[in-house]
């Protein structure tokens, strides 16, 4: 059913590009103000946020995956200290849709979704962590706004649940490659999957992406070329910046390059032409670039033209090596100088 499939942009055929801010604001609301600022210059259509709360999604107990921070003594003080008010979220989309970008989001608890509900975010962003997480991903579903799926640690089979899950409830839904490696290396990118999962749930019509962590613009212009319907990439301000996603990251530079690039390769994906019809359309640079026949030694008048006696040289305005038959073993009519075109009023046929 088309009506299931996310249809993020006007055109099916250009991809969706989103700027995945996730922690890099560091706590900082100006920060995450001046990525949205940075993002909507770039040609990115979306940015995307994560919500988190403490008190509601995490404990003390909860281990680092790298203890990157100096700043906290625990995982959960982090969260902690990565929370906006109610209030400053509110704003922060506010400022995010008056500079043209589409909202995404990912909760990591219930009283996230409850407060992204009310802020009616345009799409959802279900992490590769939340996957089983039915308890919150059945209250997304009941907003009908379309979900984006990240597979990043998730088996095949995990994979299909999701999807049956969002399908029945006919959420519009893209699904995103993803490998939970931070940064992604080449090997690991799992861009095979993208025409996999096409296939593989082509019955429901889903759209497929590549939520990319290697840290550079290469595997989205892949991923692109390869079909992919959205890209989705984590920023930062630069490569020596503080936080857990910087290595997996690409600049706003590099994002700027990474929209212009998906532009110019969908534009050539997506026409055809005509050699013939190009061809005739190259005429000029055709007589610039070819060469025509001419005297390579001063020739009298009565001369038998042999092989011996003829050069090819620009421009191409002239008798073409498709000729040589036409004036071989023909008599000349009047002298010709080195290096000038043997045309067929030269020659006594």
């Amino acid at each position: 059913m088309k009506d299931k499939q996310l249809q993020c942009n006007d055109s099916q055929h250009k991809t969706f590009i989103i700027a995945e801010v996730a922690q890099a604001h560091d706590g900082s609301l100006g920060t995450a103000y001046a990525f949205i600022n940075a993002v909507s210059e770039t040609g990115a259509d979306a940015i995307k946020f994560q919500m988190h709360f403490a008190d509601s999604e995490s404990t003390i107990d909860e281990p680092w995956r790298i203890k990157f921070s100096p700043q906290d003594e625990t995982r959960y003080e982090y969260w902690k200290r990565m929370e906006f008010s109610e209030k400053q979220w509110e704003e922060l989309f506010k400022h995010a849709r008056a500079k043209g970008l589409k909202i995404i989001c990912s909760p990591f608890s219930l009283r996230a979704v409850e407060l992204l509900k009310k802020f009616d975010i345009d799409i959802w962003k279900i992490a590769s962590g939340e996957a089983t997480n039915l308890h919150m991903i059945n209250q997304i579903t009941d907003s009908k706004r379309p979900v984006i799926i990240s597979t990043g640690m998730s088996p095949i089979e995990e994979t299909d649940a999701l999807v049956n899950l969002l399908y029945s409830n006919n959420v519009p839904c893209c699904l995103t490659q993803c490998t939970s490696k931070y940064p992604c290396p080449p090997e690991f990118l799992g861009l095979n999957m993208i025409q996999e999962y096409k296939e593989r749930y082509k019955d429901k019509n889903i759209s497929v992406g590549l939520s990319d962590h290697s840290g550079n613009i290469y595997s989205g212009l892949a991923a692109v070329t390869l079909g992919a319907d959205l890209l989705e990439v984590h920023v930062t301000f630069s490569k020596k910046a503080f936080g857990p996603d910087v290595s997996s990251s690409i600049t706003i530079e590099e994002l700027t390059s990474l929209c212009q690039g998906v532009r110019f390769i969908e534009k050539a994906i997506n026409s055809s032409i005509n050699k013939n019809v190009v061809s005739d359309g190259l005429f000029d640079l055709r007589q610039i670039f070819m060469k025509s026949i001419v005297a390579n030694h001063n020739l009298k008048s009565g001369t038998i033209i042999t092989n011996n006696d003829i050069d090819f040289k620009k421009p191409g305005t002239g008798l073409l090596y498709n000729d040589l038959n036409k004036i071989l073993g023909k008599k000349l009519l009047k002298d010709v100088q080195k290096n000038n075109q043997i045309k067929m009023d030269d020659i006594i046929l």
